[in-house]
């Protein structure tokens, strides 16, 4: 018996760096591209841990979970960590990076989540690389939520080390992710002491033994089926064409905020200003005197498919979470999670507008 899954012909290496070749394309970047076997956390803690070490002096940016999980990886590595937090309802600013630069001018490591879909909130990646290429740091960037939802730009924005992941707005495999590396990451790592080595987390591996060698031999065998989606979700991103991918998703985002301003019942979004907002999901408050994880669960009784979570830990009980990334960046998508919350709220004896928040939605789809 044969199976279409099982039985197919071992992965090569041609054309494993063929799928690097065009995840290069998809970020435009001509820094090497590393496309590791693992979930995103893989190449961004191998990321952290092969170019900090006692000697560094980091600003870690904090803007949602992600960027206080980097701070820990950053202290276990033995760096000074200066942890620059800023609301979970806005986003960091240029200047902001500026003043802790001029504060601690030894700072030579910035890390940055660009869009945070745990909060919904995107940071302005451009302007801060601006700021971060004059003083001289190496730039980390979390572009896992924002590739595919909105501009990646490494190159251009001076980022040094950018990892992606396809599970969100890509719309592809959790079970792979890729990182670009700049020549002065590279090297920074080359230094480094304490860069991981001959372990699933070293990035100076796949430098060494694959790259360095002309893509000619795989480190170890390749997550098949994994690389296979992948190279499948960027045909189709090519296919579509990237600036549609992206405005289908500032769409959805749009008109999620907009249906749930007009839906009434209390609920309003999280994140205060639209040019804070992350196309790649949207977070909303509960009214006041509800929870925000029973509002989901009851939206959710309706139709268990929808996109819809609670904010995680703390979060739970005032944040609501409409995940329209990948196929679920969709006019349908998004009116039916509105229909589905306005169904909750209801429920509460809170007044709503299902058929205002239908029109304010379709009004600001883009």
């Amino acid at each position: 018996m044969t199976h279409p899954f099982l039985d197919l012909a071992p992965l090569s290496a041609t054309h494993f760096a063929s799928i690097e070749d065009r995840v290069a394309r998809l970020l435009r970047t001509q820094q090497d591209v590393v496309i590791m076997q693992g979930e995103a956390l893989l190449p961004l803690e191998g990321a952290i841990r092969g170019t900090t070490g006692p000697g560094t002096t980091a600003l870690n940016v904090i803007t949602g979970p992600y960027g206080q999980t980097f701070g820990d990886w950053l202290r276990d590595c033995g760096a000074t960590v200066i942890d620059l937090a800023v609301p979970f309802h806005t986003a960091v600013t240029a200047a902001q990076i500026r003043d802790a630069f001029a504060e601690r001018p030894e700072i030579d490591f910035v890390s940055l989540v660009h869009a945070e879909a745990a909060t919904g909130n995107t940071n302005p990646v451009a302007e801060i690389g601006e700021v971060v290429r004059q003083h001289g740091a190496l730039f980390y960037l979390d572009a896992i939520a924002s590739i595919g939802a909105e501009p990646v730009l490494p190159d251009a924005w001076g980022v040094d080390l950018c990892v992606i992941g396809a599970q969100k707005a890509m719309g592809g495999p959790a079970g792979v992710s890729a990182v670009s590396v700049s020549e002065r990451a590279w090297a920074r790592m080359a230094a480094n002491p304490r860069a991981p080595r001959r372990s699933y987390l070293s990035l100076l591996d796949w430098k060494e033994r694959w790259i360095d060698g002309g893509r000619r031999a795989l480190l170890h065998a390749p997550a098949q089926l994994e690389m296979l989606a992948l190279e499948a979700c960027v045909e189709r991103i090519e296919a579509d064409g990237l600036d549609t991918v992206m405005a289908r998703h500032a769409g959805a985002a749009a008109a999620t905020r907009a249906g749930a301003s007009a839906l009434g019942g209390g609920l309003e979004p999280y994140v205060h200003e639209a040019t804070d907002a992350a196309p790649v999901a949207t977070t909303l408050r509960a009214p006041a005197g509800t929870v925000a994880s029973e509002l989901v669960a009851r939206a959710l009784a309706s139709d268990p498919a929808l996109p819809l979570a609670a904010g995680g830990g703390a979060l739970a009980k005032e944040m609501i979470r409409v995940n329209h990334y990948g196929v679920d960046a969709t006019r349908d998508v998004v009116l039916a999670s509105l229909t589905a919350l306005g169904a909750a709220l209801a429920e509460k004896d809170l007044g709503v507008d299902p058929e205002a928040a239908r029109r304010a939605a379709e009004a600001a789809w883009r």
